[in-house]
């Protein structure tokens, strides 16, 4: 993946990589949706990210894992889930090498909507 291409979909960020991440991304993407559906897509610095009422959270495929962004408190309010997983203040790092844990990244977003929906 060229990290200079600028990306106007999701659809475009996922097809740079190969297959079996490819399947990771849709896969996230997908929870994301059906969780919360009036979310809008975009490419927000120069990642996949899902909004309502501000940003909800970003994803992203590196080398060896998938970054999940979902803003400090949403890092912060799972501090015990994640605790396995390598993360900073507004990063989660799902390794490539182990299942992702879909059902949490939902847990995250609905706590992550419902911060936004009562700004």
């Amino acid at each position: 993946m060229s990290p200079r291409k600028k990306f106007e979909t999701i659809d475009e960020y996922i097809a740079e990589f190969p297959e079996d991440i490819q399947n990771i991304l849709e896969k996230i993407r997908k929870t994301i949706q059906d969780t919360v559906p009036e979310a809008e897509e975009a490419i927000s610095y120069g990642m996949p990210t899902f909004k309502l009422q501000g940003n909800l959270v970003h994803f992203a495929a590196y080398k060896n894992h998938v970054g999940f962004y979902p803003a400090p408190s949403g890092i912060e309010a799972f501090k015990e889930e994640i605790s396995k997983y390598k993360s900073s203040k507004g990063a989660i790092q799902f390794p490539l090498d182990e299942p992702i844990p879909y059902d949490l990244v939902e847990k995250i977003v609905i706590f992550r909507v419902n911060e936004n929906l009562q700004k």
